[in-house]
């Protein structure tokens, strides 16, 4: 858990297919949140925990997240929950939100949505998406190989309540070209607007 001082959301953010919750980026992006008001919760996949690399089957995944959720309102019991994450962490809280049977949430964030696999714009994952009423904001990166920010663009108009920021010049890890001199930069304003909108979800 990453507790905020007087924090007025809760998010529970998942990790990507390629790393668990204590991969590089979903730590700096929870210490930041929390830096930034927003009391922040983080967890593991089955596959992860057994200490495998190949993700579980969608059922299992999204089970773990219908799990996460029931915690973190266990946890921030006073505080709209919003759930999301990284890249396929974000994708099967969003498969858990258009389900319904979560509960209320008060929105879903993406840190780079997999719209699709890279080289293969023709296998969509975005069918369940116009099911979801709640507010979403898709932070995507203009280079991202599994969605480019034009692409997510182009889906917004099928959308309820979706938001677009996106990331110039950014991959699917939001680096940027120029070295590392600016990906601090990066980081800190996707963070801060990732915080800003959580935070106007109250």
């Amino acid at each position: 858990m990453y507790f905020a001082e007087s924090p007025v959301v809760a998010f529970v953010m998942a990790h990507g297919a390629g790393g668990g919750q204590m991969s590089r980026f979903i730590v700096e992006a929870a210490t930041g949140l929390a830096a930034r008001g927003v009391a922040t919760a983080t967890f593991d996949f089955p596959y992860v925990t057994a200490g495998r690399r190949v993700p579980d089957k969608g059922p299992v995944l999204e089970a773990a997240w219908r799990d996460a959720i029931q915690e973190g309102r266990r946890t921030f019991p006073s505080l709209p929950l919003a759930i999301g994450g990284k890249s396929m962490g974000g994708r099967i809280a969003s498969h858990v939100a258009s389900q319904g049977g979560a509960g209320p949430l008060a929105g879903l964030l993406f840190f780079g949505y997999p719209l699709h696999p890279p080289g293969t714009p023709d296998r969509r994952r975005d069918a369940h998406l116009p099911a979801i009423a709640e507010p979403m904001l898709f932070l995507q990166g203009t280079r991202d190989q599994f969605g480019t920010a034009e692409e997510i663009r182009a889906l917004l108009p099928s959308l309820q309540r979706a938001t677009l920021h996106e990331i110039d010049g950014g991959d699917h890890s939001f680096k940027v070209p120029g070295g590392q001199a600016k990906q601090g930069p990066v980081m800190a304003g996707l963070l801060d607007t990732a915080a800003a909108w959580l935070a106007s979800l109250r």
